[in-house]
């Protein structure tokens, strides 16, 4: 008795709550096809994000066109490159200057920083000097950064942006293999 009383009362409860949600749907014009466009953004959120993080994958990856072979060339590296300097570009710089030497190159650098018209035209002399440059884009200067723009657009020189140290893909590992 006390259990078929107990189903009756879970039933009325659940009649009662069905009769609520359809009182209230009815109340909330659309509310289905809102809920429908809800879940549909909440996928294409995800969708984005998922879509996002391949093309930061990809970013990492090291593109064909910028791979180049320095041997007998002059690579300019513009960044941070004394070791007291911020860590990581420090490394990235050491790393270029290595590869660079033992693919064969003459690795030059220039500081980017802001010292006035002798830095100015010291930069220059090394872009001119340079067959490849490799601007450490967030350890220079922005009259530097947009020098080396500059003068790599003018004169169609090979010019690598690389604003992690981790990036630096751009000698050929036949080119390492081979000194």
């Amino acid at each position: 008795m006390r259990a078929r009383a107990q189903v009756v009362l879970r039933d009325t409860q659940l009649a009662l709550a069905r009769d609520d949600l359809a009182e209230l749907a009815a109340s909330v014009p659309g509310l289905p096809t809102r809920a429908r466009l809800a879940r549909k953004v909440e996928w294409l959120g995800e969708r984005v994000q998922d879509l996002m993080r391949e093309l930061l994958r990809l970013q990492w990856l090291p593109a064909p066109g910028l791979q180049a072979d320095v041997r007998e060339k002059a690579v300019l590296y513009v960044g941070s490159y004394l070791p007291q300097d911020a860590g990581q570009a420090a490394d990235g710089a050491l790393m270029a200057q290595q590869a660079v030497e033992q693919a064969g190159g003459r690795f030059l650098h220039h500081a980017g920083g802001d010292d006035g018209a002798d830095d100015a035209a010291a930069l220059e002399a090394g872009l001119v000097a340079a067959d490849l440059v490799i601007c450490q884009t967030g350890c220079v200067s922005h009259d530097a950064y947009w020098r080396v723009h500059d003068h790599c657009q003018r004169t169609g020189k090979q010019c690598v942006l690389v604003d992690q140290p981790q990036a630096m893909h751009f000698v050929r590992k036949e080119a390492l293999a081979a000194s």
